[in-house]
């Protein structure tokens, strides 16, 4: 249990709040002293950044400051009601025109000083058009944006105007900050190696800033901490994962692997033989492996996990392997029966798909240890199976399964051991290349290997950005590939029509194609909604060539192996991701041919992100783009992937302080597994961050 702090105190008790107050405060979350010290501003702003009334232009984009001169609401003939007032500064007047927003009457004041955010229009002569303003001051009061000054802009709520929020800040800044020194737990080496300040200094430049730039230092240093406690928590949990029980020590007995090794129609990677290196001495230790295998599409993840797997079933043991859907869990087994045909080795699937009796035989050869690899979706980890003596756990595009899933899998294990059960070795794959910062974030708890190599004998893909209009000529270059014995694949955002979106879809498209574009070839459709009997009917038939083209949804991004399919036509192609992108454009590429991925969009070349993805392959790169066009936001879902919501963390800009906190975390915890010598840094982590330290630990 922390130890209480004067910073624990009810806000209700800080100076200037009271009970009526506090209410309002609770709002915006803000319970505690400390809360209401840690209500950093969202943006500032500087005398460099404010434009004088006097130089505004048609079209520009503004920040100004000014007083109310006069005010009022302008009805028009359409029923619309205008809220409108003159606003003045030493270099002129501007009328600024908030349409539909009457009620502003009640909120501005004439001689208020505002700040106003927003364009510059022509209407009767230039008019402003705010999207923000806060209100700096009242009638009478100072102006607090002189010259040289920077002013904080903070988060408020209804109720709570800013210049009063910014005034009970102020008023409490000092004291608060020296009730903070004490807590201040960053180890100085690591505050030293960041070049940050310390911790009370850092709230100073946040709250008075004498500048941006002094804003931005304060803004590192809570970001460092925010990072240190959750690299600490990844490194408790890493800890008790690999360490706090016993795990298996695979003897390298090599004779299945040999065989394997010997049968394959390739050679491997010089990555795949590296991450094989990594992966056998995690199995050989004796600690229990948990890693991750990163791979760009078609570096080869899948025979790296085969490998693994035998390791395991040479030394008596069981693995599984689990994928998102049953197609791409079909895919697998298809292919892993095919590379293990000489082996022995008995391969069992199981899926949503199996019923009845078929399903009731499957469940009791996994739990006899006759199926030695058992391949399928969610129903590995349904209550009602059971596992021989399950070595190793795999799952595969680990991002769509919740933690909950993935720990789920992992937690099955030896359940003929006597006494304690012994949990497997532990493997996730992911095919989306994520940028390494959010690696860190949401898998560093894991030991992370990088499949960065592709496989030789893999034909080039070149990419292509095409308009709608366009069309015509794309559907007789795919005509052309198709007389040539080629496959061709087009993709559709949606299954069904949306009036409202103005989408194609791939259903309707279909019956036009078959008609239209595509007459004389043979064409399937294919999308999440069709029964799984019709979905592998309809990829059998592509995969022996029965197909020419396949008209589909993104559910053909995983799980599709067709080397000769050269074409991917993606209509629409603004309403995917780049990483959705790069994985569809990973479905081409596959044999020796050269091969054509074509993103057909209204925006053309007009769209920067369609830009990059023509330009490069190389999906770790189109990840990292990806991260700085969109910042970190909520990419993969934090409930569905515990993606934190950070306050003060960049991803896209603060990797060099998460390599930082990583490397302190996992000494602290090597040196200290318990904190039992650290105190202070304890009662932080349970204070502030022991809600997700739990997430991490229950999923």
């Amino acid at each position: 249990m922390p130890r209480f702090s004067p910073l624990d105190r009810d806000v209700q008790y800080v100076k200037g709040v009271g009970p009526r107050r506090a209410r309002i405060l609770e709002r915006l979350g803000l319970r505690t002293a400390r809360d209401l010290l840690y209500h950093t501003p969202r943006r500032y702003e500087d005398a460099s950044t404010v434009s004088p009334i006097g130089s505004l232009e048609t079209g520009m984009e503004a920040t100004i400051v000014g007083r109310v001169v006069s005010k009022g609401v302008l009805p028009t003939r359409g029923g619309l009601r205008i809220f409108q007032a003159v606003v003045k500064d030493r270099s002129g007047y501007v009328e600024c025109a908030w349409p539909g927003q009457p009620f502003l009457d009640r909120v501005i004041e004439r001689g208020d000083l505002l700040l106003l955010s927003g364009t510059v229009r022509f209407f009767h002569g230039k008019q402003f058009h705010p999207r923000e303003f806060t209100t700096l001051a009242a009638k009478g009061e100072g102006a607090p944006l002189s010259e040289g000054r920077v002013f904080p802009i903070y988060p408020t709520t209804e109720g709570l105007p800013h210049r009063h929020l910014r005034q009970l800040i102020a008023d409490n800044l000092d004291e608060l900050l020296h009730e903070v020194e004490t807590e201040d737990v960053l180890p100085e080496q690591l505050l030293a190696e960041a070049c940050v300040p310390p911790l009370p200094r850092a709230l100073d430049l946040l709250h008075r800033p004498p500048s941006v730039a002094a804003a931005e230092e304060g803004r590192r240093r809570l970001a460092l901490e925010e990072l240190f406690f959750l690299q600490l928590i990844h490194a408790r949990t890493h800890r008790e994962a690999t360490q706090s029980v016993p795990g298996i020590a695979f003897e390298p007995r090599r004779t299945l692997v040999r065989q394997l090794y010997r049968s394959l129609p390739f050679e491997l990677t010089g990555a795949q033989r590296r991450v094989l290196r990594q992966i056998g001495e995690d199995m050989s230790s004796g600690r229990r492996m948990n890693r991750l295998l990163q791979g760009d599409v078609g570096s080869g993840k899948t025979v790296v996990a085969l490998f693994a797997a035998l390791r395991a079933i040479e030394n008596g043991y069981q693995a599984a392997m689990m994928a998102p859907t049953e197609l791409l869990a079909e895919q697998h087994a298809r292919t892993v029966r095919g590379l293990l045909a000489d082996t022995g080795v008995t391969v069992e699937i199981l899926t949503g798909r199996l019923t009845g009796t078929r399903r009731r035989e499957a469940r009791e050869r996994v739990a006899s240890g006759e199926a030695q690899l058992v391949i399928g979706t969610h129903a590995l980890i349904q209550e009602s199976v059971e596992f021989h003596r399950l070595g190793l756990a795999i799952v595969d595009e680990q991002h769509r399964f919740g933690v909950r899933q993935r720990l789920a899998l992992s937690e099955r294990g030896d359940s003929n051991t006597e006494g304690s059960r012994t949990p497997p070795d532990v493997l996730v794959m992911s095919a989306t290349p994520i940028p390494r910062s959010l690696a860190l974030t949401l898998y560093g708890d894991l030991d992370v290997c990088l499949l960065d190599e592709r496989p030789s004998g893999r034909g080039q893909v070149r990419t292509a950005i095409r308009r709608p209009k366009e069309l015509p000529q794309v559907f007789q270059f795919v005509t052309d590939e198709v007389a040539r014995g080629r496959q061709a694949y087009v993709v559709y955002p949606l299954v069904e029509e949306s009036e409202a979106l103005e989408l194609t879809a791939a259903t309707t498209e279909f019956e036009r194609l078959k008609a239209e574009g595509f007459s004389g070839l043979e064409l399937g459709l294919l999308h999440g909604q069709l029964p799984s009997d019709e979905k592998e009917r309809v990829m059998e038939a592509f995969r022996s060539g029965a197909l020419d083209v396949l008209v589909a949804t993104s559910v053909v991004e995983v799980g599709i192996d067709v080397p000769n399919a050269t074409v991917m036509v993606v209509q629409h192609a603004e309403r995917f991701g780049l990483s959705q992108l790069h994985q569809l454009r990973g479905r081409i590429g596959r044999g020796a041919s050269t091969s054509y991925c074509i993103i057909v969009s209204e925006l053309g070349h007009g769209s920067e992100r369609l830009r990059i993805f023509a330009r490069t392959e190389d999906g770790f790169r189109i990840a990292e783009e990806d991260l700085r066009l969109r910042g970190q936001g909520d990419l993969f879902g934090p409930r569905q992937s515990g993606l934190p919501a950070f306050r003060w963390a960049r991803l896209e800009t603060d990797l060099f302080l998460l390599n930082l906190a990583r490397t302190a975390a996992r000494g602290l915890v090597a040196e200290d597994p318990d904190l039992a010598s650290h105190v202070r840094v304890r009662d932080a982590l349970e204070r502030t961050y022991q809600e997700r330290a739990e997430m991490f630990r229950t999923g």
